[in-house]
């Protein structure tokens, strides 16, 4: 068997003139060549306004037709996001018995690197990218796993996920207002367990046969991504389309996680998304995945169910569902419908 830094696809990529065989989607799930005409945007919500009841509209409504969402204006200064995405590029760029010796201390493997999938060794199809992750609690503990190169990495990325920890809590805020829950709702443990996931897509050869990611939903509550401006790759499903999310200078793109969908009762909608990859240049993103402690209790809000609305979803434990959707992927939707 390859050890992994010889598996990274950063490692091989530019020796290969073609998608190598275990790359290749089978051709139902290939990108193709054809570039949609459609005119639609995801919606962008500017959350410097002054009216909070407007702002909530907004959200709220975003999350129910489309599960996605750009946010400007957020109190994120452009210079943290800046540094965070180049100390990514850095570490991708790292030779790679260096990036994995970086991703190896970790002895619960909750630290690590890997390339594909975290299926790697099961999946028959291939994902053209390697993928940095690491829990990010706000209790700081398993900071000593994170990576010490390159240098500063554990300051700039404190820094960074204790300000996303902030703009995650004041989303879920607001959405807690669009639903009528309790303003606390997802304090605690539905949003105690956040990690870091930080994906690189090299140039491809032919970017028609492969994926950077397969169509999915995000096992999270929700999801606030970073991504490099001029570098498209992330695409929304909406009414049987995919949309292109073009990245907007010093925004944030959020979109609606499956968990939420559940706790929303069906309202919201965790969108399908799939990433697509280009032949010329390097794309990494910044994903801040807010995660529940693997005891939280996942089910429709009791505030949202009532004798004219029943639960449309089951309860279970965050750790039964992760669990269902790592073995099942797409077919989780069955198991858990009420």
């Amino acid at each position: 068997m390859e050890n992994l830094d010889e598996m990274l696809v950063s490692s091989w990529f530019n020796v290969h003139s073609s998608v190598p065989p275990s790359y290749v989607q089978p051709p139902e799930s290939r990108p193709g060549k054809v570039i949609s005409t459609s005119s639609k945007t995801i919606p962008v919500i500017d959350l410097g306004g002054h009216d909070r009841s407007d702002t909530t509209k907004h959200i709220f409504k975003a999350s129910e037709e489309y599960g996605f969402f750009q946010v400007i204006n957020h109190g994120v200064s452009k210079e943290l996001m800046d540094e965070t995405l180049n100390i990514y590029k850095e570490f991708h760029a790292m030779p790679p018995k260096e990036k994995v010796n970086e991703c190896s201390k970790d002895p619960n493997g909750r630290c690590k690197l890997y390339t594909s999938s975290e299926n790697y060794q099961r999946d028959t199809v291939h994902y053209w990218k390697d993928t940095l992750i690491h829990p990010c609690p706000p209790s700081g503990e398993n900071m000593h796993y994170w990576p010490q190169k390159p240098t500063k990495y554990r300051e700039i990325v404190e820094k960074y996920t204790r300000e996303l920890r902030k703009l995650g809590l004041k989303f879920l805020e607001l959405i807690c207002e669009g639903l009528g829950l309790t303003p606390g709702y997802f304090c605690g443990g539905l949003s105690e367990n956040p990690a870091v996931l930080v994906h690189h897509y090299p140039p491809c050869p032919d970017p028609s046969l492969t994926l950077g990611l397969a169509k999915h939903r995000d096992p999270t509550i929700i999801t606030i991504l970073l991504q490099e401006e001029h570098v498209q790759g992330l695409q929304v499903l909406k009414d049987g389309e995919w949309i292109g999310v073009e990245p907007i200078p010093n925004a944030f793109v959020v979109n609606i996680g499956l968990l939420l969908q559940i706790i929303s009762n069906g309202r919201f909608v965790g969108a399908e998304h799939r990433v697509v990859t280009n032949s010329s240049t390097a794309r990494t993103t910044v994903a801040y995945f807010i995660y529940p402690s693997l005891e939280s209790i996942i089910e429709p809000a009791q505030d949202l169910v009532n004798g004219s609305t029943p639960p449309v979803y089951k309860s279970m434990t965050y750790g039964e569902f992760r669990k269902n959707f790592f073995n099942k992927g797409p077919k989780i939707e069955e198991e858990l419908q009420s």
